[in-house]
């Protein structure tokens, strides 16, 4: 349940084990914070919680297989971009977690002339995808791989027989299965009968279009701001981090601060026209770290609270959560992960 870029990678590994799988998803698969992230596959940031270390760098290294097929299945673009991500401001900070080298002011000046700050900075080497794509053309891959999907009504409940999950429930109907697994997002802890901490962490973003395609070609970050240029000349601006419940208004104050923000590093940001601003719900949870692997219920997994990392750990998600549904040896410690460590907790 959930057809974001979770629930969709995974139930698109699970039908090369042979397995049926249905996709319920509330509204549309893909449309919610698989949509609205900016992509960054950030597998370098000192940040990132220290047990994510090792599935951050083994999906990133998936990433150029699962883009491929993805792409090759669905027919459609996703656009991945390499060239990296330079980070200003922060070489004070902890150093980053993969292959990064220092720059100096003239090796900034060279690689993104348009920058107004030509000062120390770093330049990691991430990669960056389009979202939006990624999820239509994920759609499109599993509808092409014999996936069913059922959308527009929430899975409230989960059916349990003869002590083990046997399928789920919407407002609407049931469909039986032999296992469920809940990749609902920021949705996961609403279904019964179990009840999971995640809750909605909002961002607001925007993007822009400028007369300049070539503008920027790596992504920027600093502390105030980050930029991600994309393919078609596109540059999104975010992103803030609120804890607002579901709403997902954005506050003009807000966008046009972040867009000052961006003009601050790329002057000519401040004159390019806005294209959209949107806000998004990524799925957090208390320590900021996913939910994976099985519950005390038999039959019942979660994959679910990625909270800003979801785009990044799809692949190695799918091919971890998979082993673990079809019960083969997957090489990964997931005790830090397990989704009752909170029930264990209190």
């Amino acid at each position: 349940m959930g057809g974001g870029i979770i629930g969709l990678s995974l139930a698109l590994e699970l039908r090369k084990s042979g397995l049926s799988v249905l996709v319920v998803d509330r509204s549309e698969p893909g449309r919610e914070a698989s949509s609205a992230a900016a992509g960054m596959l950030a597998c370098c940031d000192p940040h990132l919680p220290r047990p994510l270390y090792r599935l951050a760098t083994e999906s990133f290294r998936l990433y150029p297989e699962f883009v491929h097929e993805i792409e090759d299945e669905s027919g459609m673009r996703v656009d991945l971009r390499g060239p990296g991500t330079i980070v200003l401001g922060e070489n004070g900070g902890p150093p980053p977690i993969g292959p990064a080298r220092n720059l100096d002011a003239d090796e900034l000046a060279k690689l993104e002339p348009h920058l107004s700050m030509h000062t120390d900075a770093q330049l990691w080497e991430e990669r960056s995808v389009d979202p939006r794509a990624l999820a239509a053309a994920a759609v499109k891959a599993a509808k092409h791989r014999g996936v069913d999907i059922a959308s527009g009504s929430a899975v409230v409940e989960i059916e349990i027989q003869s002590g083990r999950a046997a399928g789920v429930r919407t407002a609407k109907t049931s469909y039986a299965g032999g296992t469920v697994t809940n990749c609902a997002g920021a949705w996961a802890g609403q279904v019964r009968p179990l009840n999971f901490p995640t809750r909605p962490v909002k961002g607001q973003m925007l993007s822009v279009a400028t007369n300049d395609r070539n503008l920027l070609r790596h992504v920027v970050r600093s502390p105030e701001v980050y930029l991600v240029p994309r393919g078609d000349g596109r540059i999104l601006i975010g992103a803030t981090v609120e804890d607002a419940g579901f709403d997902k208004r954005t506050d003009p104050d807000t966008i046009q601060r972040l867009h000052q923000a961006a003009a601050n590093l790329v002057p000519e940001l401040g004159e390019a026209r806005i294209l959209e601003d949107w806000a998004g719900l990524r799925p957090g949870t208390p320590d900021d770290m996913p939910l994976l692997g099985g519950t005390t219920v038999p039959g019942y997994f979660v994959a679910a609270g990625h909270f800003r990392d979801g785009i990044l750990l799809a692949p190695v998600t799918a091919k971890i959560m998979s082993a673990v549904i079809t019960g083969v040896p997957h090489g990964f410690e997931l005790n830090v992960f397990s989704p009752d460590r909170f029930v264990r907790a209190a």
